[in-house]
């Protein structure tokens, strides 16, 4: 048995490269019953972020890596050419555990120490689980993983001043313009991250906080705990000139805004300034709408520029961070070997009898 990763990130790929390989919750299942036939497969557990898509897996020793990508781009009905399997990295053993727990530290992310990674994880093993492609092994290890993230954020300062995509739009958005003093904000998606954007505008003081959701009845929940206004998808083109920072975290499968609508919010507004945000993946924003003049736009791509200010103290603290995973990578392997011996001996007890 051997453990291998098989990904794509913001490191190796664009976000046009990587909106390809975005896996809805659907596709996830989808993957895990194409592994779950395949007999040389043993657990998987499938992490899909705006940052990255990777394949932690437990095969047989002579299981090729090549093997995942052919699934993949199965799913994903995507042409298996040499230019885009080039985009994807593959770790075995020990490589592929370091790789799992730097992650759930944050240190793999776009924005260094980013806390949201710790529910994906959570949320990928959850799917695993109940696909049943779980075992003792991936057990022990994503156990492990998210004891080593909780032991780096309490011991460390890999987070300071703030370590999620939603925190680092909203300073994008404050850093373009100075202040969001008296601005409006439309928040699209009530989701996570969009919970946690209107978190973070509370204390920022902003006129009015728009909140969009293809659901109302959550966009109307949100609202009412963060005391912002509840506004249906169709009155979008009515709200648009009227604000002045979009942040879009919905989950929908095409784009949500156009060029056509905010040249028209943007005429409506009198040429006043405008900042888009999307964190959506795959992107919600059509990325034309940079074109527009007197409109900045933002992708996940751009924000680790947010995060100048404290990078320095962060990068102190990843040094600490990788000690401990070190530290935590020779635990893992030990504990293999535990577990290893009492099968073995297991095994032995019933033959000698």
């Amino acid at each position: 048995m051997k453990i291998l990763t098989v990904g794509i990130n913001h490191k190796t790929s664009s976000i046009e490269s990587r909106e390809k390989f975005y896996l809805s919750t659907t596709e996830r299942e989808l993957l895990l019953s194409a592994f779950k036939n395949d007999p040389s497969v043993i657990a998987v557990i499938i992490l899909s972020t705006c940052n990255r898509c990777e394949i932690y897996a437990s095969v047989d020793e002579d299981y090729h890596p090549h093997e995942i990508l052919k699934k993949l781009f199965s799913i994903k009905h995507q042409p298996l050419t040499h230019g885009l399997q080039k985009l994807f990295y593959v770790l075995q053993g020990a490589q592929a555990v370091e790789h799992l727990l730097k992650v759930a530290c944050g240190l793999d992310s776009l924005i260094l120490g980013e806390k949201q990674i710790l529910g994906q994880i959570k949320e990928a093993v959850l799917l695993s689980r109940q696909n049943i492609m779980m075992d003792k092994t991936f057990n022990i290890l994503t156990n492990l993983a998210l004891e080593t993230a909780k032991k780096a954020r309490r011991e460390t300062h890999i987070d300071f001043g703030g370590s999620s995509v939603s925190w680092a739009s909203v300073m994008m958005a404050q850093n373009i313009l100075g202040s969001l003093q008296g601005k409006t904000v439309l928040i699209l998606g009530s989701g996570k991250m969009g919970r946690l954007a209107v978190e973070q505008l509370t204390n920022k003081g902003v006129k009015k906080i728009y909140i969009m959701n293809r659901t109302i009845e959550k966009a109307e929940e949100l609202a009412k705990h963060s005391g912002g206004i509840a506004v249906p998808f169709w009155e979008m083109a009515e709200i648009m000139p009227q604000v002045d920072v979009c942040i879009c975290s919905s989950s929908c499968p095409h784009y949500l805004i156009d060029k056509e609508l905010i040249e028209k919010a943007i005429q409506a507004r009198g040429g006043q300034r405008m900042v888009c945000i999307d964190i959506s993946m795959p992107r919600n924003i059509d990325p034309k709408v940079s074109e527009v003049k007197e409109v900045c736009l933002v992708t996940v791509d751009d924000l680790d520029r947010a995060v100048q200010d404290n990078i320095q103290k962060r990068l102190g603290a990843a040094q600490e961070v990788e000690v401990i995973i070190s530290n935590k990578v020779r635990e893992f392997y030990q504990v293999m070997d535990k577990v290893r011996d009492i099968v073995e001996f297991s095994i032995g007890n019933e033959h000698s009898e």
